[in-house]
């Protein structure tokens, strides 16, 4: 439905557990409780090749997967076989993941995060653009080996690297990914920000900045009256109104999607999930689409 109606694109997400008594406080929430929504989440990879054989069009992403948590041949085959069957629609979002029950339930150190995503990353690459895969490395080894087939798209699946920490943002650059998978999370300026450091840091690595780019997880909370939704630590950038970003009437989100495009950001992914909205998939698409036109 959303491919006829012209949205470009369908996101999924994963989690691996909800905890009963979480070893680390979930950061999204006042409590540090995960919410609900968590608790039953099939497995995105597959979710999006089912979608693939009902689809032609429409891009296909995680958003995200903590690559950590799976063996790198392994996932790097799954996201290689999905872009194969969706003819080249995928795009690959990645996380390191905070959760040390997941790490747990994984069997894998939850120190050493940054240094095994910098292998990991590497290793991706080796396996979807090398004719002959090796790698040796202080977490992952792949003996000599041909390792097939390799995914549609060149030189590699589109990559983006989710989180916020400086060393996330150099490794973005670093490793020459695609760009940045944000989400919003407080005002626009932020995010602004936090896409000049990812500027600056390619000029400095003598990287051309305009390689890098954003794409932009947000949650509409839309209101039917023009009362606006306060919050004194939250100021929508620049406008002096004292209201959350992507939070109020479908024109006052229309304003903070405009701002958005205009700050640069590549692409705008709407997550329903966590409203009421999310059970009802007619309105979430009639939503999207009054959405788009703010975005042109």
């Amino acid at each position: 439905m959303a491919e006829q109606e012209g949205i470009d694109s369908l996101w999924v997400f994963e989690r691996l557990l909800w905890p009963i008594n979480p070893q680390t406080p979930y950061p999204a929430s006042p409590d540090g409780i995960l919410p609900a929504e968590y608790q039953i989440m099939l497995d995105p990879l597959q979710t999006l090749a089912l979608v693939s054989a009902n689809t032609n069009k429409i891009l296909l992403g995680t958003c995200i997967i903590d690559m950590l948590f799976h063996n790198p041949v392994l996932l790097s085959k799954s996201f290689t076989t999905l872009d194969i069957f969706s003819n080249g629609r995928t795009v690959a979002g990645f996380g390191i993941g905070w959760s040390k029950d997941e790490y747990q339930a994984s069997n894998i150190p939850f120190n050493d995060k940054g240094k095994r995503a910098d292998e990991y990353l590497q290793v991706l690459k080796r396996i979807w653009e090398d004719d002959n895969v090796e790698f040796k490395g202080q977490y992952y080894n792949i003996p000599s080996s041909k390792i097939g087939p390799k995914p549609l798209q060149k030189p590699h699946i589109p990559i983006y690297l989710g989180g916020f920490s400086p060393n996330t943002f150099s490794r973005i650059v670093n490793y020459d990914t695609n760009g940045w998978l944000g989400a919003l999370g407080g005002p626009i300026d932020s995010i602004k920000n936090i896409m000049d450091i990812i500027r600056e840091n390619a000029r400095k690595a003598n990287k051309d900045p305009n390689n890098f780019r954003v794409i932009l997880l947000t949650y509409p909370d839309i209101v039917e009256s023009n009362e606006q939704n306060t919050s004194s630590s939250n100021n929508s950038s620049g406008s002096g109104i004292n209201r959350f970003p992507m939070t109020g009437t479908i024109d006052q989100i229309g304003k903070d999607i405009k701002e958005i495009k205009d700050i640069g950001v590549d692409h705008i992914v709407l997550g329903f999930n966590f409203s009421s909205m999310g059970k009802d998939i007619d309105k979430m698409i009639d939503i999207t689409k009054q959405f788009s036109k703010f975005a042109k």
